[in-house]
């Protein structure tokens, strides 16, 4: 024993009063350095000689760690074996232990010595360690239906204490129930280093509604709780239900290839199906699909398809195949006279109600247009419209109306400054009529619309004059006469004699009406005594009253001449 051990030796003999305080615990993380309090990390006493750590050994025997006296800063390390490099002492007396493992699980002391008095400090040093991340481990490929299965083992590694692993499904946890569920856990510890692995393995007897459900597992510790990664299965169950899907753009039309889908709720689905097409049972053999290619309207129908180990097992789904046809009477080209009567017939056969619409020059009809009388105003091009379901249809027809001029009416009226006249002359007919005048004029000005010809000139009649308007086309030819009033008054100007001249010539019409006039009434006198002398022979001899033929040739040669 050295001088320094001696004197120890020495105070602690020479004490008068020894106390031993209760048992404390401090827990240290595992590969952290661990604190070991002094007396629950009270002040130091103000007297004090010195303090020292020592520790209980594996065989139950006391081993001294260091002494640290009061007057020196530096610490006297005793310890001989493992805590020799580990151990020092800090500025509040407390043990400082580098590189925390479970071999430092024991009871360290703290013995304080200050004035005559020697208290020791025991403390238990507990080292913990969080495990590493759970893991699920041997999966299973698959789950089937009803049955008991190995799912997975789940681990919890390198742990003190061991960890608690629990199982959950969707985030709820399961609870074995020794039948569909069982749970069997297990912990091993490394013999080198003292800590535990805890493994956990599920047997689970899966039903359908567990397709996708995720699986984890929770390793349960007390420095930390820790959840698996989820981990999904495939659930083998079998088909229960059978669904037909018709793939095709909607409204089927004829010509349209359409695709039958058998579609199976079973996992794995079923590789072969029978189709009924028609009533004709179809084999397809891996595949789900049967496709049936320009179809027609005879095509709507009911389809089906079934298991081919299980044909009562099957789904039907009805096909229509939509189709519209149109037929108009008459189309293209349709030439008629006007006021001709012409027969529009349209017929439709369609797979639901159709709509029909008529445009006229790209203008809408209210209703199926009728020709009983027909008028230049119809014609024009027609357009019949028929739909259904997503089909249309359309048949047209351009409708020209012919017929021979008509001349509506003939119009004069004074231009602007009153020294013209201006003719019009307003004509129907189809072709274009050409217009002709009687007369020469100028500043002629002509249009055509919708049949309607209408011409004008611009004239000065130097006397009263009756003019004719003439309308020809390729059908024929109308005309009709206006009497146009002079614009020169009866003044004493140069040309009166032309004036003149128009009045002789009414005056000599006058005269000779009048004297055929008077002629004829005395050639009726001179027939009319004739007549009566003819009568007195007449009565005489008793004669009818009745003339001669001779007679009634000249009586009806005198009307004649009247």
């Amino acid at each position: 024993m050295d001088s320094t051990g001696r004197f120890l030796l020495s105070l602690v003999t020479a004490a008068t009063f020894l106390q031993v305080r209760s048992t404390v615990t401090v827990i240290g993380l595992y590969g952290e350095t661990i604190e070991v309090p002094c007396n629950n990390g009270a002040a130091k006493p103000e007297d004090l000689i010195f303090t020292k750590w020592k520790y209980k050994m594996d065989d139950g025997t006391s081993g001294d760690l260091l002494v640290k006296q009061a007057h020196k800063e530096q610490a006297q390390i005793q310890a001989m074996d493992g805590y020799k490099d580990r151990v020092t002492i800090a500025a509040n007396s407390s043990l400082m232990i580098q590189g925390g493992s479970l071999v430092d699980q024991r009871t360290f002391t703290c013995m304080v010595v200050y004035g005559s008095n020697l208290d020791e400090h025991p403390v238990d040093v507990l080292v913990h360690k969080k495990p590493l991340p759970p893991q699920i481990k041997d999966k299973a490929k698959e789950l089937e239906n009803g049955k008991l299965t190995s799912l997975g083992v789940c681990t919890a590694a390198d742990a003190n204490p061991a960890a608690v692993i629990m199982w959950s499904k969707n985030g709820k946890l399961l609870v074995a129930d020794g039948k569909t569920i069982i749970i069997t856990p297990s912990v091993k510890m490394d013999p080198s280093t003292g800590l535990s692995t805890t493994t956990s393995g599920l047997q689970y007897t899966a039903v359908k509604s567990d397709v996708g459900a995720k699986f984890t597992c929770t390793a349960k510790h007390s420095l930390e709780t820790q959840v698996s990664a989820p981990e999904t299965f495939v659930i083998h169950y079998p088909t229960e239900k059978l669904s037909l899907q018709v793939l095709a753009k909607t409204p089927i039309r004829e010509g349209d290839n359409v695709t039958l889908k058998c579609n199976a709720d079973g996992n794995p689905p079923p590789t072969s199906f029978y189709f009924s097409i028609k009533g004709q049972k179809v084999t397809v053999k891996d595949s789900d699909t049967f496709t049936l290619t320009a179809v027609t309207r005879n095509s709507t129908g009911d389809y089906k398809c079934s298991l081919v180990d299980d044909d009562k097992m099957e789904a039907s789904e009805k096909v229509v195949v939509s189709y519209l046809d149109l037929s108009l009477s008459p189309t293209g080209k349709v030439l008629k006279m006007v006021r001709d009567t012409l027969l529009v017939k349209m017929e439709q056969d369609a797979s639901g109600d159709a709509k029909v619409s008529w445009t006229k020059d790209n203008r809408k009809l209210d209703e199926t247009p009728r020709f009983d009388n027909v008028t230049y105003a119809d014609a024009g091009f027609y357009v019949c419209e028929v739909s259904v379901a997503g089909i249309k249809r359309s048949q047209s027809f351009q409708l020209v109306v012919e017929g021979t001029p008509v001349i509506k009416k003939m119009t004069e009226h004074h231009s602007e400054d009153g020294r013209h006249k201006v003719l019009t002359c307003e004509a129907e007919g189809v072709p274009r009529p050409s217009v002709q005048w009687s007369i020469n004029g100028t500043n002629e000005e002509n249009s055509y619309i919708n049949g309607k010809a209408t011409h004008k000139i611009t004239v000065v009649p130097t006397g009263n004059l009756t003019i004719t308007c003439i309308a020809t086309n390729k059908l024929g030819n109308h005309f009709m006469a206006l009497n146009v009033s002079s614009l020169i008054k009866d003044e004493k100007i140069p040309g009166k004699g032309a004036q003149d001249d128009s009045s002789d010539q009414a005056l000599l019409i006058v005269f000779i009406v009048v004297g055929l006039i008077i002629a004829a009434a005395l050639v009726g006198l001179f027939y009319w005594l004739y007549i009566m002398k003819s009568r007195r022979g007449t009565w005489k001899t008793g004669e009818k009253e009745a003339g001669t033929s001779e007679e009634s040739k000249k009586l009806e040669e005198c009307k004649a001449k009247v």
